[in-house]
């Protein structure tokens, strides 16, 4: 479903990544891990057109779109949950979630129901501001925003990072409900070693913006931890 072969993208004068290649098949879960500052983020907003490619191919359902507009590839089917959640202060819940009825297909301007019954906070919130919401409904707000747009592949960086751990138990089932019942396809960026394994297939480690290793999730030994992830 997504490949990328042999991308760089540079900062200014910095290289960030390097002769990056990366596969996910439809239907998986792939995490994609490193310590701070590698490259994780930078990856993600490359493959959304955030970012500029320098060079190399990135290609979703078999199209080249590497020089496509970010607006594009959400229309093409991807939903993005960018670190830090960056949901509207000023809007309701609900006027968040409109927002990603935007790049629907087929223009529909109704938040779909499953939304609300995957996140029932939102239901109970959706006249309330986003600002207003708890550091943990923000994600599930940001997470339901770009669902909204029915997407084939979900993007999340570290939808983890700062939430109380029965939230994080929670969208950790969401995401596997949504991966393994309704075959969403997902891509996620996540430090949290025991969430990673408890929701992904498979891993990719990132080294100062390298790939370094890959393999099933159960590949991930003592070893690689030591080397590419303890801090």
């Amino acid at each position: 479903m997504l490949k990328l072969n042999n991308v760089n993208q540079y900062y200014g004068e910095s290289h960030t990544l390097w002769d990056l290649d990366l596969g996910l098949t439809q239907g998986e879960c792939l995490c994609v891990m490193g310590r701070n500052g590698v490259g994780k983020t930078t990856l993600l907003k490359t493959i959304m057109g955030l970012l500029p490619v320098k060079s190399g191919r990135i290609e979703f359902d078999g199209e080249d779109f590497a020089r496509l507009a970010a607006e594009e590839r959400a229309r093409a089917g991807i939903g993005y949950v960018p670190q830090g959640r960056e949901i509207f202060p000023l809007l309701t819940v609900e006027e968040n979630l409109e927002t990603g009825l935007q790049a629907r297909t087929d223009r529909s301007k109704k938040i779909p129901d499953r939304i609300y019954e995957l996140f029932p906070v939102l239901h109970e919130m959706r006249n309330r501001r986003g600002g207003d919401l708890s550091g943990g409904q923000q994600q599930q707000l940001a997470i339901g925003r770009a669902l909204a747009l029915d997407p084939k592949l979900l993007i999340l960086d570290e939808p983890t990072e700062g939430i109380q751990p029965n939230i994080v138990d929670m969208i950790g089932r969401v995401i596997k409900t949504l991966n393994k019942e309704e075959g969403l396809t997902v891509l996620l960026v996540e430090q949290k070693l025991h969430f990673a394994r408890a929701t992904a297939d498979r891993f990719a480690i990132l080294d100062r913006g390298s790939k370094v290793a890959e393999g099933a999730m159960g590949e991930l030994d003592d070893r690689l931890i030591k080397e590419f992830l303890t801090v």
